[in-house]
């Protein structure tokens, strides 16, 4: 598939806000429960006002996958029967629930209300993470999609980026915090790094047998078909949108990257963060995590071979 950039942020992007949502009211819960620690309004208000800022640079990013802008409101129109306009629905809900929060915190309008806003954030958080990973899982011609996996690695991916970013901001407004999220971080990153190694081996283990042929692809039954030219229709839409137009290489190294740089090298940087209460470290841990994810989702797209394109194979 292609990788598009506006795609790419907004998965990103937004997994980080929910993420340092959730960490958010882990935090406030563990306030309440311990009446000697005090973290004050201010660190929940502008905590949620930075989720906020997360979730609308992911639904900036989006604009740009958009053919005509001003009819994206019909994406949601289909909510009966497709992901997309579920995810549509929630992500808009879930930032009015984190606004009111937000508000909730800065008016100081009593525990009780702010829980219950925090709660019902946490939960839209999650349908929003299903939402968005069964836009792909459901695909059940695109294999590599098709699994609980997919959805699995979303919630942790989005968590863990969250998680990391709350450790650098509890650094600077809540220190006694910066261990309790630090470590749920470097747990999500490792639990992350299990799962999405187990999607490549079974990845692979779907490519050795693959079920589409170049045979299936163009209904001929004969045993030797070698296709040698797209003819007149080369360079059309089909081999723009469904192939990423990389070599194998850049795909491959891909893959490295973002298994370096998301999860080995954010959980040394975290320690580090953790062990010498460095507010750079943490942020360096989330910055070098971000761009591995941002690597990750280039090559979650890149690396699924739709079915078009074993009947699309050579360009002349």
């Amino acid at each position: 598939m292609h990788p598009a950039f506006s795609v790419i942020f907004l998965t990103t992007l937004i997994g980080v806000g929910q993420g340092l949502f959730t960490a958010l009211m882990l935090g406030q819960t563990y306030e309440l429960s311990n009446a000697e620690v005090s973290f004050g309004d201010n660190f929940y208000t502008i905590g949620a006002f930075l989720v906020l800022i997360f979730m609308g640079g992911g639904l900036f990013a989006s604009i740009f996958h958009l053919g005509r802008p001003e009819r994206a409101w019909r994406a949601a129109s289909q909510w009966r029967t497709s992901w997309l306009s579920r995810e549509v629905i929630m992500l808009p809900l879930f930032m009015a629930v984190v606004f009111f929060y937000m508000l909730a915190e800065y008016y100081q309008y009593g525990i009780d209300t702010s829980l219950l806003l925090g709660l019902l954030g946490v939960i839209v958080s999650f349908l929003l993470f299903y939402c968005t990973g069964m836009i792909y899982a459901c695909l059940s011609f695109l294999r590599e999609w098709a699994t609980p996996l997919t959805i699995v690695n979303f919630i942790l991916f989005g968590s863990a980026s969250g998680f990391t970013f709350a450790a650098f901001y509890a650094a600077i407004s809540a220190p006694e915090l910066v261990a309790t999220y630090g470590w749920f971080a470097i747990a999500l990153t490792v639990l992350g790094l299990a799962t999405r190694y187990w999607t490549l081996v079974r990845n692979a283990a779907l490519r050795a047998k693959a079920k589409t042929t170049t045979q299936t692809a163009i209904g001929f039954r004969g045993k030797q078909v070698t296709q040698r030219s797209q003819g007149q229709m080369g360079g059309s839409y089909n081999t723009r949108e469904f192939f990423h137009g990389k070599a194998e290489s850049v795909v491959k190294q891909m893959k490295t990257i973002f298994m370096v740089l998301a999860f080995p090298i954010p959980i040394v940087l975290l320690f580090i963060g953790m062990s010498t209460e460095s507010v750079f470290f943490l942020f360096l841990a989330f910055i070098v995590q971000y761009i591995g994810l941002c690597a990750e989702r280039w090559y979650f797209f890149a690396q699924v071979n739709h079915p078009q394109n074993i009947y699309y194979q050579t360009i002349s």
